[in-house]
């Protein structure tokens, strides 16, 4: 990868002024809260009070800014993911620092669900970094595996502590052509950049002018922030058909707002975009209605796309309940009762096949059955293994029966209508991340 590649991400489509939403993630100790630190710092967004706060032995420690848990600063480690935000000329970020221990991989796949970004941090003082043929860490392949499966729209890989290894540019070319070895292996297309970075000294972080030299690890791209300055935002499912969970069912008896006081259905538009006209269908009744208004959540007349929040009144009374989807009248997905999928377990106790879950979709909820258990996916060689239970933070391929029709898609076409989550009956928490195949 030459230096004018490191850096495509760029767009004319680019929507620079939406926040957006990233993930640091990577293997344990990498410098993942080290470097949100440092960005916090760099960019003014700490205040002086707060900063004498994360002192210690009269150095600050930026890792301790992210790390707020008792146990998190007791151990050293991040447990739980931590969002902090801030804001440059050019944009607003909300930053998760996702933990890098395998046991918390269950949180990293919470963080990664609704980021726009992930960046990936490789610790090059981890690695053999003086041999062209390095392996790249267990945890390094993990999260970026998840990061492709939960289809997070850019990944870069900041490779840091190159600071601390006596040939910066030698370990930065044999690591960087490590990822790119294993992003072509694993079939990882939405690589961004690569950029060599300091978290610890703040080099090429924020600005690329405090390095030693101004063409460091032969590297003459843009800084971390810059890159994250120009990336897009997830774009919304505009090109799929309407779809719509219904959250809140309003009886509203202002008949100038709402067309003789018929009820509005209160909700976030998932896919499609709905205007007054467009015939739908209620899920999984399967009655039909002509859509009479779309309101803006200050009850105005307003059209909505993908994304946005909306309250839709019918022009007749239909039987319509919180968790029922509006969706098109044609082009709509059927419903489904098997579903085969992709897994990321996060209960404690392995997903073995008989057990029965709550899976919830939008705001559906139904009886899921675990028929079996097809494979397990070795994060280390790729290869899919044969299985009989899925080991918690592990992921595989897994067929569900459910009790009753869910509206889905392949989650490579839907980020929001292939996604569900199974939730445990007795304990209600929340066990396994669903991704429809």
């Amino acid at each position: 990868m030459s230096n004018k590649q490191h850096f495509s991400a760029k767009s004319s489509e680019s929507n620079t002024q939406t926040a957006l939403r990233f993930i640091t993630c990577g293997s344990v100790d990498d410098g993942k809260s080290t470097l949100i630190g440092r960005l916090l710092v760099d960019t003014k967004a700490v205040l002086q009070d707060h900063l004498a706060g994360v002192q210690r032995s009269g150095e600050t420690d930026l890792a301790l800014l992210t790390d707020g848990l008792s146990a998190e600063r007791e151990q050293g480690i991040t447990i739980d993911v931590a969002y902090r935000y801030f804001n440059t000329e050019a944009r607003k970020f909300i930053i998760g620092d996702a933990p890098g221990h395998e046991q918390y991989t269950r949180n990293m796949v919470t963080a990664a669900s609704s980021a726009d970004a992930a960046v990936v941090l490789v610790d090059a003082i981890k690695l053999d970094w003086a041999n062209p043929d390095l392996q790249l860490l267990p945890q390094t392949r993990r999260h970026s595996l998840l990061v492709k499966l939960l289809r997070v729209p850019s990944i870069v890989f900041a490779i840091n502590k190159l600071d601390a290894v006596a040939d910066a540019t030698v370990a930065y070319q044999n690591i960087a052509g490590a990822l790119n070895k294993f992003a072509q292996e694993a079939g990882i297309i939405t690589i961004a950049a690569m950029v060599p970075v300091s978290a610890l000294k703040g080099w090429n972080v924020v600005t690329t002018e405090n390095n030693d030299q101004t063409d460091w690890c032969g590297y003459n791209g843009p800084s971390l922030l810059s890159i994250l300055e120009d990336l897009p935002v997830t774009p919304a499912e505009t090109d799929v058909a309407f779809s719509f969970p219904v959250q809140w069912v309003e009886k509203f008896h202002d008949s100038g707002v709402t067309n003789q006081g018929r009820r509005v259905f209160w909700g976030r538009v998932a896919t499609g975009s709905i205007e007054p006209g467009q015939t739908i269908q209620v899920f999984p009744s399967g009655q039909t209605a002509v859509v009479s208004q779309v309101l803006s959540a200050t009850r105005q007349p307003q059209n909505k796309a993908a994304g946005h929040s909306a309250g839709i009144v019918l022009d007749r009374e239909v039987d319509v309940s919180r968790g029922d989807w509006l969706l098109a009248q044609h082009g709509s997905p059927e419903g489904q009762r098997q579903l085969s999928t992709t897994i990321a377990w996060m209960d404690d106790e392995p997903l073995v096949a008989g057990r029965v879950y709550w899976a919830l979709h939008g705001h559906r909820w139904v009886k899921a059955k675990v028929q079996r258990v097809e494979h397990r996916l070795n994060v280390n060689t790729l290869a899919e293994e044969e299985a009989t239970e899925l080991p918690p933070n592990a992921m595989g391929h897994v067929t569900l029966a459910l009790q009753e029709p869910l509206a889905t898609l392949p989650f490579a076409q839907s980020r929001v209508l292939g996604a569900l989550v199974l939730v445990d009956t007795a304990s209600h928490k929340t066990s396994g991340a669903v991704l429809v195949n």
